[in-house]
Parts: C-alpha cells; structure tokens; sequence
C-alpha cells in the first residue's frame, strides 16, 4: 500500500468510525429512552437487556454502515478540498479514480460484511424484537415464547394435511397431531392420530407418540389388519419430507425469514401461485442487493465531495444527501413493487442500485475530467 493511500484511509477511517458508533449510540439512547419502562417495570437484569440489544446490533450495523460512509466521505473529501490537498495530488499526476480506489477497496469490505449479516443475523432481529419485548413486559423467561393453538398445515406435494392442537415456535414437538393422507385423486388413503409428534433431526424422522393409525380404502372404509393402535408406546416414520421449521413457516412474513429459509420456502412451495411467492422471491433477492448499497454510496458521494472552492462544498454536500435519501426512496418503493409482484423480484431488488450506480460513475467520470457537476453540462 503506498503512502498516499494510507493518508486518504486515516483521513477517511477516523470520520467514519465516530459517524458509525455515534449512529449506534445515537440509536441506543433513544432505544432505551422508549423501553426503558418496561425494563424497569419487569426488572429485567443487566444480562437480559444486554442478550436483547445483541440480538439487534446486526440490523442497526447495516442501517449504518452506509450512513456512516456518507458523513465520512463528505468530511474528508471535502476537508481535503478545502486545505487543497486534493488539488496537489491531482497536479503530482493523481486521477481522481485512483484517489477513490482505497475507499472502493474499503467499501467491498463493508459490503461483504453485511452480505453476511443479512444471510441470517439480521433478518430475523424484528421478530425477535416483538417476541423479546412481548416477554420482557409479560415477566416470562428468556427464550420462553407463547404457545400457537389449532394449527393447520398443507403439504402439496405428499398429499398430508397437518392439524396441530398446540405448539411453541421453534420447538420441535407438537402436542395433539392428527395427520391425513390422501392420493392424487383427494381421497383419504391414511390417517394418524397422536398424543405428540416429535421431530429427530439427525435421522429426518418423526416419532409419534400415543395413538392409532388407519388405513381406508376407495369407498373410505377401514382396511382389516393395515392398522395399528400404538396407545401406549410410539410410531416412527421416516421418509417425509415435513420439518418442524416447514410446517410452521407458513406463519412467517418474508421480511423475518433468512436467506436459507427463503429458499427452503419457495423450493417446497414452488406450486404456489407467482403472487403468493413474490414477497418471498423479493426478499431472497433484497438480502443480497442491500448491502452492496455501500459501494453505490461511494460513488455517488465521493465525487460530489471532492470540489475546489468553498461554495461546490455546500452543494455537494446538499446533492450527496438528496442522491443517498432517492437511493432509500426508490429501494422501498420498488421492494412494494416486488411484493405485489408487479415487477420481476430481481430486478425490483436491483434497479435501485444500479441507478444510482450509474449516476455515481458518471459523476465520477466527469469529476475525473475537471468538469464542473452543474446543470449546465446537460444542456
């Protein structure tokens, strides 16, 4: 790394680390200003408030990450322009590109870095919030979360039908499970009836406890000598395709789901109709689209912080922020617009991006060749 390089790092890292962890604390205080209350309240110890916040921390980091790019890059650039600085290295033989490069190199960093927050960390932290919380104020323990009653699931492809009298989320057993089979045709081919069903990961198998199981035949009669009353012992069954996560999934917004679990949705629910899956697809595609929002600050920022006399500063900064709130804007406009699947999921995640990408090399471009950023070079 030459010695130029270093000098714009330092320059740039000590902004951006105060913007960042004064965004995260900035965030905290009011955090706690709002619930501090019912902390209070339930006197919730040191350790449970500290376990809540951590499971939040991924979320806010790639809400400002980006943020703390932007002020960063507006400092320093805009510090150096004004002590020209900017003006020497460009005289020295600097291009303006090669002066960007190391904050390029910092931003895929940072990119790779949420792109594996938002694989799973930070996905699941609002649902996580609302059942915290909803703990929290109720007085229950950590991890203990409320029971779902009269549950119903479908799985298309083998024909079962699930109801579940109770269960816990994220639990692996469920309590009063009568389960039905039936054929291509609709008919009622086998039924099973359990005190429990209970879900080994390590051998993918079910085992059901306390029950019978029936077999019918076309008419829907009983078939002599196919049935088993297992009252007082256990069944295992093997081979279904069934996890605890699956059937319970169907519970779940996309907005909560990890990027393996989007995927297992829509591969076991891909007979669903495209509306009912778009939100899924969306949200597949947006996990990996918005990180990379670091590396679309970059370019759009930094030419507008690199100027040459006092009065560019101020419209740069001013143009750097309304380009970074159009970037936000237009993500969640066209995120709804995947959702409602009135546009292709990839390409509702992406565009955004690639706009304001693409406005970021262009100004990039003609700041590289001293062109002024005004409205007059459109004309």
């Amino acid at each position: 790394m030459k010695l130029l390089d270093r000098y714009v790092l330092r320059n740039f890292l000590e902004p951006f680390l105060i913007c960042f962890f004064g965004f995260l604390a900035i965030w905290l205080v009011f955090d706690l200003a709002d619930n501090a209350s019912d902390f209070v309240q339930v006197h919730a110890s040191p350790k449970t408030i500290a376990f809540f916040y951590l499971t939040q921390l991924p979320q806010i980091v790639i809400i400002s990450l980006p943020v703390g790019l932007l002020l960063a890059i507006l400092f320093s650039f805009s510090a150096m322009s004004r002590r020209n600085e900017i003006i020497s290295m460009l005289t020295a033989g600097l291009s303006i590109q090669r002066l960007v490069l190391p904050i390029i190199f910092v931003g895929l960093i940072l990119s790779g870095l949420l792109v594996w927050l938002n694989y799973e960390l930070a996905p699941h932290a609002e649902a996580i919030k609302k059942v915290a919380l909803e703990q929290i104020s109720r007085g229950r323990k950590q991890g203990e979360v409320e029971s779902i009653n009269g549950y119903l699931f479908r799985d298309r492809p083998s024909g079962r039908t699930w109801y579940i009298r109770r269960f816990r989320p994220g639990a692996s057993e469920f309590e009063g499970v009568h389960i039905t089979q039936q054929d291509a045709a609709g008919r009622i081919t086998k039924k099973w009836y359990a005190r429990a069903a209970v879900y080994d990961p390590r051998s993918e198998s079910w085992s059901l406890n306390k029950g019978i199981y029936r077999e019918f035949n076309e008419a829907g009669d009983i078939i002599d000598g196919k049935n088993d009353d297992f009252l007082n012992g256990f069944r295992v069954t093997t081979g279904w395709k069934e996890t605890p996560w699956r059937i319970t999934a169907a519970q779940q917004e996309a907005q909560n789901l990890t990027v393996p679990e989007l995927r297992s949705y829509l591969a076991f629910n891909r007979d669903f109709p495209a509306v009912q899956l778009a939100p899924f697809r969306t949200y597949l595609y947006h996990r990996f689209a918005v990180p990379f929002q670091c590396l679309v600050v970059i370019f759009t920022a930094a030419p507008l912080a690199i100027v040459f006399s006092r009065r560019g500063v101020i419209g740069g900064v001013a143009a750097a922020m309304v380009l970074y709130a159009g970037l936000l804007l237009s993500t969640y406009f066209f995120l709804a617009l995947g959702k409602g699947h009135r546009l292709d999921p990839l390409l509702a995640a992406w565009i955004p991006n690639a706009f304001f990408l693409l406005i970021g090399i262009v100004l990039l471009y003609l700041r590289g060749s001293n062109r002024e950023l005004t409205l007059r070079w459109w004309k």
